[in-house]
């Protein structure tokens, strides 16, 4: 009882934590990394360049909305959009497990069994010791202010756009993976101090628009992208998929501490409830909210039947325990957007405040990042309940940090190592480190 001025809540965190560092040090998992140089060796000889697609004639027909087909339900082809300058093909991955093996395997595959396996052993025992939570607002700004960056702590980690980023929660070592539009995943091992410290992976077709490390095992990354949701197992060097779908995905949220639940958001508006232990790579229920897009979903952190979701002008929160395929009602409604909204989060402790970014500029916040950088997406530092990270379109480029009252804590900058936009953030839950990433596939440390 040496934590007696914590909270229920945070005793409770705690005891989870340690219950979970003790299951994984049972498992022992460090002995599984032998397994990943001969997984390695055995797919060698496939891993210079991805599979080439099938011939059409080979490939069972797949049915396609009327809208990516580009016509209108009167069935009359729509226009043809003007060819754009960032606009490419990207070949396509196949459904089902992928080896967990990157495009330059032949030539580094001893450096990329080495992140793999960093990778696992940080991931063996997690056991953090929680002081307090919630700092005062003077502490908290004075440790905004020792944090800064350096050259060695900026990297193009990916070939193209972030459009999402997961930190692991290890103490010991800065692990940060990053998703980009091409369907690409780079980890980077930041500590290591090494120009070899990163290897990309390609599990997907399409945009990465959202990744966890799983809440009770950070050894799976789990990633979301248009066409599935996939989970990298380091244990077993697999990217495994979860849930494959003819509609476009959006994001997800895990429902339960297990990471074994989660709720999806789709691009057409709906969402979706997913369990990982059901075999098949389909749905358990599929909901419509009666939203024309879904961008975000995001589950309560105290009461997970309660998710929140984000997309045109809509917020709104849903019980999941009552979602059915048709007539979902919110059991709140969060008015005064008048454009599209980007986000919406729960504060990480209680989750009695929510932050949403929307187009209509609120808190003076210039959010018009155009259409060749990713959207804003505001989000909350674990460490702090009532304060938020959001990238910046100011000069110099800079990430800011606000308080939930409006009020600019600190703004990250950098003039000779951040002359960029950084439209998506991520920060770790335990330490002092924000990362930043780019529209060129670049990551900054702080």
């Amino acid at each position: 009882d040496g934590y007696s001025q914590l909270s229920a809540y945070e005793r409770k965190r705690l005891k989870n934590i340690t219950e979970n560092a003790k299951f994984f040090a049972a498992l022992k998992l460090h002995e599984s990394a032998a397994r990943l140089h001969q997984i390695a060796t055995k797919r060698q000889s496939h891993a210079t360049k991805r599979a080439k697609p099938k011939k059409a004639e080979d490939e069972t027909v797949r049915r396609r909305s009327m809208r990516l087909q580009r016509v209108e339900p009167s069935g009359i082809p729509t226009p043809e959009m003007p060819a754009q300058p960032e606009a490419e093909e990207y070949p396509q991955v196949p459904a089902g497990p992928l080896p967990m093996i990157p495009e330059d395997q032949v030539e580094n595959s001893k450096l990329t069994e080495e992140l793999l396996t960093t990778w696992m052993s940080i991931s063996e025992v997690l056991l953090v010791t929680i002081t307090n939570v919630l700092m005062m607002l003077s502490r908290y700004q004075g440790s905004l202010n020792s944090m800064g960056l350096s050259e060695d702590n900026v990297k193009k980690v990916v070939k193209y756009r972030v459009c999402s980023m997961a930190i692991h929660p290890s103490e010991s070592i800065i692990f940060v993976a990053a998703g980009d539009k091409s369907g690409q995943i780079g980890l980077w091992n930041v500590t290591c101090k090494s120009e070899e410290g990163a290897h990309v992976f390609i599990p997907h077709s399409y945009s990465v628009t959202c990744m966890h490390f799983s809440p009770c095992n950070p050894a799976h990354l789990l990633s979301l992208s248009t066409e599935s949701l996939r989970c990298g197992d380091v244990t077993r060097a697999v990217f495994d998929e979860i849930c494959r779908s003819e509609e476009d995905l959006s994001s997800f949220d895990f429902l339960e501490g297990n990471g074994s639940t989660a709720v999806v958001g789709y691009w057409h508006g709906s969402v979706a409830v997913v369990d990982r232990r059901t075999p098949g790579t389909s749905s358990e229920l599929s909901a419509d909210i009666g939203f024309k897009r879904t961008r975000t979903v995001h589950v309560h952190p105290v009461n997970k039947q309660y998710f929140i979701a984000a997309g045109s002008a809509d917020v709104c929160i849903y019980d999941v325990r009552y979602l059915k395929s048709n007539g979902n009602k919110p059991v709140s409604s969060l008015k005064g957007h008048t454009k599209s909204v980007a986000s919406a989060y729960f504060s990480p402790v209680t989750g009695n405040r929510v932050v949403t970014v929307c187009a209509d500029d609120k808190l003076r916040h210039n959010c018009n990042t155009g259409r060749w950088l990713t959207r804003f997406r505001a989000i909350w530092d674990p460490k702090q309940e009532d304060c938020f990270v959001v990238g910046s379109m100011a000069r110099p480029r800079q990430i800011q940090v606000f308080q939930d009252t409006g009020k600019l804590l600190h703004s990250f900058y950098n003039l000779d190592c951040l002359s960029s936009v950084c439209s998506i953030n991520v920060v770790h839950p335990t330490k002092n480190i924000l990362v930043g990433g780019n529209s060129s596939g670049r990551l900054h440390v702080f």
